[in-house]
């Protein structure tokens, strides 16, 4: 299987709960940025999307990165950082710019997101300092494939893991003593519209959370070797071995009127639910969203003066014990 991207990081928010979305600049991403999935996403055709989605989001990834090295604390020198299932390397690059000292490698199951990433960081003056790597996960978690860092991160990927729980035991292995593992599972389902459209039935996106939230439990279900698990990710990183196990939420708070970035990139997410929609949606919510994409519409997504961008990401961190 390839890692997942989030389009914060790496990966894509359309099969999946909004709030489980992949990469923001990975991957959406989460992320992100993935590969060959249960859910069928063509990752390296939503590269463009993560990206933008990745860019959008870059305020608050780097207040993530800010926040780690923080809590990493002055004394640590970080020399090496994993970036799992990293997609078109936004999240590399910043954490590149956030650790000065450090190689940042973007580890990913589709090479042209790989491709991008290291063009991304030539643009961005980091080439010397970014490396990527290519590894098809679960199966590219282990410590003599990835070697070992000081700093793990990976948002929205290991959820696209059928065993979760096995997923952060093998990424805690590859710390070295008192590194940290940080994973973004968690937050907010997205917000971009107001709860009356004006047409329409209210309360439009609450139903397109429940549809997608239906999708990913789909979607975990189908995984290969798929383990239930309480996804309470505390506990779950404690049990992989973690101590000072703890928690921070970032927000991403782009107000109305949105930009045109802004606006292309719900357009091209709303666009992709609507196309995956088979039937799901009744005939009036069908419409609504019709008239949301109509690209000439007044009050259609790319025109309206009260489209916003509201989101929350939870990163989860613990250290393993120093010797």
């Amino acid at each position: 299987m390839n890692a997942p991207k989030d389009p914060g990081q790496h990966h894509d928010h359309t099969n999946h709960a909004p709030g489980h979305t992949h990469r923001h600049g990975g991957s959406p991403s989460h992320g992100h940025t993935h590969h060959t999935v249960a859910d069928d996403l063509d990752w390296e055709l939503l590269a463009t999307h993560l990206e933008t989605g990745g860019e959008l989001h870059l305020p608050a990834h780097r207040s993530t990165a800010a926040r780690l090295r923080e809590l990493l604390g002055p004394d640590r020198r970080i020399r090496r950082v994993l970036d799992i299932g990293s997609g078109p390397g936004v999240m590399t690059c910043v954490f590149a710019e956030a650790f000065p000292d450090a190689e940042v490698v973007a580890v990913d199951g589709t090479p042209a997101l790989l491709d991008r990433a290291l063009a991304r960081a030539e643009r961005l003056g980091l080439a010397g300092r970014v490396s990527v790597r290519h590894a098809r996960l679960p199966e590219g978690l282990a410590e003599d494939a990835l070697g070992t860092a000081d700093l793990v991160w990976s948002s929205k990927a290991v959820h696209h893991l059928g065993d979760q729980q096995g997923a952060l035991d093998a990424l805690a292995r590859v710390l070295r003593p008192g590194g940290m593992l940080a994973v973004a599972e968690g937050g907010l389902p997205m917000r971009f519209l107001p709860r009356d459209l004006g047409f329409g039935r209210p309360g439009l996106q609450t139903r397109l959370d429940a549809l997608q939230e239906d999708r990913y439990q789909a979607m975990r279900a189908g995984l290969p070797g798929s383990v239930p698990v309480v996804e309470d990710w505390p506990a779950m990183l404690r049990r992989a071995g973690l101590t000072g196990v703890g928690a921070f939420t970032t927000l991403l708070d782009l107000p109305a009127p949105l930009g045109e970035p802004g606006r292309d990139f719900l357009h091209s997410q709303l666009t992709r639910l609507r196309d995956a929609s088979d039937g799901s949606l009744d005939a009036p919510d069908t419409d609504t969203l019709d008239r949301l994409l109509d690209p000439a519409a007044p009050e259609g997504l790319l025109r309206r003066p009260d489209v916003f961008l509201l989101s929350a990401a939870t990163v989860f961190a613990g250290r393993r014990p120093a010797r």
